[in-house]
């Protein structure tokens, strides 16, 4: 397969989001967010990533969300005491998600389009935390990139707090015959591209723009960070899985892959 350069498989992820926005609307879950959100106290963030942000602290800061999607992750760190609350994307149809969520909102959240790799120097050494969650990894083409650009929003002593799925589970297919057999490489440095909507449960049956999936091995994204002059003070693994339904089938084994991380590293 012939690896597109990094601008194309950045510019084809964002057209493919941006065809795939609509799907995300047309659920149950959207119009149940949309009713929780005008709730001071609304939080999607599940127990593992509220005790992380509760321990770097969050409380009366200024915090940007890298990867924001439709936002409610970002509405959400104001039930931990956010002062203020940036989220950035690059799909312009997922961030009027974000801000027709924002709306409904108590909180002044403020969402801005750009690409990780071209941030507003407005961005720049801003923030006390800067926040990426599952599914951001794997649609940078260059991990030591992102995290570079990612440094540049942190102030000195600010931290970067990462939720992600495990790279170990790009080497399962949990939807083969044989969903624990190893279906690629741990190593493995094309990346898998789907030619369908980006949903997070079933497929859509539509020919969309191109998107790209990298993976990045855990060695890749410490020695990218440590470039960036990122310090690592925290790492843990976990059992169970932060993606999409059906990879939860690798929950619960006697012999127990990592499914999920939690990584925090602080700018020099």
């Amino acid at each position: 397969m012939e690896m597109p350069t990094p601008e194309n498989a950045i510019a084809s992820n964002r057209q493919a989001w941006n065809d795939s926005a609509r799907h995300h609307k047309d659920t149950a879950e959207w119009q149940t967010l949309r009713n929780a959100v005008i709730h001071a106290g609304f939080s999607c963030l599940d127990q593992t990533l509220t005790a992380v942000l509760n321990e770097v602290g969050v409380q009366g800061r200024d915090v940007v969300q890298l990867g924001c999607n439709n936002g409610r992750e970002s509405l959400s760190l104001f039930a931990l005491g956010t002062r203020h609350v940036v989220g950035v994307d690059q799909s312009s149809a997922f961030l009027e998600q974000a801000r027709e969520l924002a709306s409904r909102s108590p909180h002044a959240a403020e969402f801005i389009e750009a690409d990780i790799h071209h941030l507003p120097r407005e961005l720049h050494d801003r923030f006390d935390v800067a926040l990426v969650t599952i599914g951001v990894l794997g649609w940078m083409p260059d991990i030591a990139e992102f995290f570079r650009h990612a440094a540049q929003t942190l102030k000195p002593g600010g931290a970067l707090v990462v939720y992600e799925t495990h790279p170990f589970l790009e080497m399962f297919d949990p939807e083969s015959a044989d969903p624990y057999a190893l279906a690629t490489s741990y190593f493995r440095r094309e990346p898998f591209v789907q030619n369908e909507p980006i949903v997070y449960e079933g497929k859509v049956e539509q020919q969309v723009a191109s998107s790209y999936w990298f993976v990045h091995p855990l060695c890749s994204i410490f020695s990218g960070a440590i470039a960036a002059g990122l310090d690592i003070r925290h790492f843990k693994e976990y059992p169970h899985s932060n993606r999409e339904q059906v990879y939860d089938r690798y929950e619960g084994q006697e012999a127990q892959l990592p499914l999920c991380f939690t990584w925090v590293a602080v700018k020099r």
